[in-house]
């Protein structure tokens, strides 16, 4: 992994953080593959194929959002190859009420992308949070 890379990756990652923090559709779906897969805390349990779906899971979250919630990368690692790489991060997510319940509550995400024509696009998501029962 090059540092630029890595530097290129982190980069993607925030901008995408930033763009779900703001509900930007646009932004959340850039330097995505059309073939993405993604697993997601809400259904469907086997998850969603294709940036048409992956598309459609975010309004939902969006208005939820919008009612005060939190989005934000609290710590964000990175290993890459030379067209593959993977990521991994820890967020604050939730609502006040949320976060004050479970002040160290955080969504786990993993991501990985691919390398293609030079460019680093995300291929797969995986969103989830522990077990609190």
């Amino acid at each position: 992994m090059t540092s630029d890379d890595e530097t290129h990756i982190r980069a993607l990652i925030e901008r995408w953080a930033e763009a779900v923090h703001e509900g930007d559709m646009e932004a959340v779906l850039a330097d995505h593959s059309d073939d993405i897969v993604m697993f997601d805390v809400p259904p469907p349990e086997e998850g969603v194929v294709g940036i048409d779906r992956y598309r459609e899971t975010w309004p939902p979250f969006f208005m939820w959002q919008a009612q005060g919630a939190s989005f934000e990368i609290v710590s964000l690692d990175v290993t890459a190859g030379e067209d593959v790489a993977f990521a991994h991060a820890l967020l604050r997510c939730g609502t006040e009420k949320d976060l004050h319940e479970h002040p160290e509550g955080r969504l786990r995400l993993t991501i990985g992308l691919r390398k293609e024509h030079g460019r680093w696009l995300v291929s797969h998501e995986h969103h989830s949070f522990p077990d609190r029962s």
